[in-house]
This record gives C-alpha cells, structure tokens and sequence, in this order.
C-alpha cells in the first residue's frame, strides 16, 4: 500500500500510468464503519486507488492496521493485498474508488 495526497496526482496520470477500469463513489456516516465486511479476505488481481474527499480513519491491511489517512489521501492499494477502510472521527468518511487496469 502507497499513501499519496491528491496534490501528488492531480495533472497527472495515476500512479505507475495505468488507466482506470471502473469505479464508483461511497459515504458512511457511522464511525468505526468497515468497509468490504464480507467473510474471507478482501483482494483483487489488479490494484485499487481510494480517494479521501471527507473524514479520516485507519486503513488495514493484511489483517494489521497500517496507517492512517484523512482527507485529501490517495491510497493505492496493490494486486494481492487484504485491504478495508475504517471510518473515525464524527465527519462521515466520503471517498471514490477506482480499480485500474493490468
């Protein structure tokens, strides 16, 4: 997982210059919220960018809280890696998503 801010990407292509694939766009409202709650771990073959527009929280990764984040953070989270968002603080946790091509 790379953190980034949006400033770092913004004008340029995403990270590694790949193009995105599809997407969409989430809001919880509730604190300690976590995201990709189905049983089994949560991965993909290719990676995902999330977008931080509102809020702040924790990110896991592989089972272990990895860093925080808040608004203005891109995420990149690479092929293979077991990754949920966990919503803190009294702002709702607002944010894009994006799974990028191979």
């Amino acid at each position: 997982m790379r953190k980034l801010t949006l400033a770092d990407v913004v004008g340029t292509a995403i990270p590694d210059g790949r193009q995105i694939d599809r997407g969409g766009f989430r809001r919880y409202d509730e604190p300690g919220f976590r995201t990709h709650n189905e049983p089994g771990p949560h991965t993909h073959t290719v990676p995902e960018v999330f977008c931080i527009f509102q809020g702040s929280g924790t990110i896991e990764i592989n089972g272990a809280r990895a860093d925080r984040f808040t608004a203005g953070d891109v995420l990149l989270i690479e092929p293979g890696e077991d990754h949920h968002l966990i919503s803190e603080g009294d702002e709702p946790l607002v944010f894009s998503w994006m799974h990028l091509l191979p």
